[in-house]
């Protein structure tokens, strides 16, 4: 009997701290909504197009991202804010539709498109450079409103807006 209160207590113990430490597991649906900001793109040819961009603004969120949401609006997006350029990596786990990926250098100039990703692939998608961000918007669209490497971005995060 003692040594199941001892077991007990243990379990007990182990159980309170496990609920105690940050879930570290994959999530397993889309995360709510996000805080949003307006983005637009102006491209070399003058044409603007407006977005209402998610923010993820914890570990977490970016972790998760556009996991697991079977839709992404043509005019909505992700927007992936670092605090300096970096060099960094996309991927597409858990996501079941095609996003184009666009690469932002800390002027706000669009450094790179990955269009038409592949859903689930673990493929790492990187630009050529560090960047400031990475917006993520619905699979083809850069290709439809000819939006290309160049283009200027207008946000908060970057100067000028």
């Amino acid at each position: 009997m003692k040594l199941f209160a001892y077991s007990l207590a243990a379990s007990l113990l182990a159980g309170s701290m496990a609920l105690a430490q940050p879930a570290t597991d994959d999530p397993t649906g889309p995360q709510p909504k996000l805080p949003t900001q307006p983005l637009q793109i102006k491209t070399a040819a003058g044409k603007v197009f407006n977005f209402t961009v998610e923010i993820p603004k914890t570990q977490q969120q970016q972790d998760t991202g556009e996991m697991f949401r079977t839709d992404i609006p043509a005019d909505s997006g992700m927007l992936f804010i670092w605090p300096q350029p970096q060099s960094t990596a996309m991927w597409m786990k858990n996501c079941p539709v095609p996003e184009d990926m666009v690469f932002i250098g800390a002027d706000g100039k669009i450094v790179s498109i990955a269009e038409m990703t592949v859903p689930y692939s673990l493929k790492p998608i990187a630009p050529p450079a560090p960047v400031k961000a990475v917006l993520e918007l619905q699979g083809g669209l850069t290709a439809k409103d000819d939006i290309n490497v160049g283009d200027q971005v207008i946000a908060k995060p970057f100067p000028g807006s």
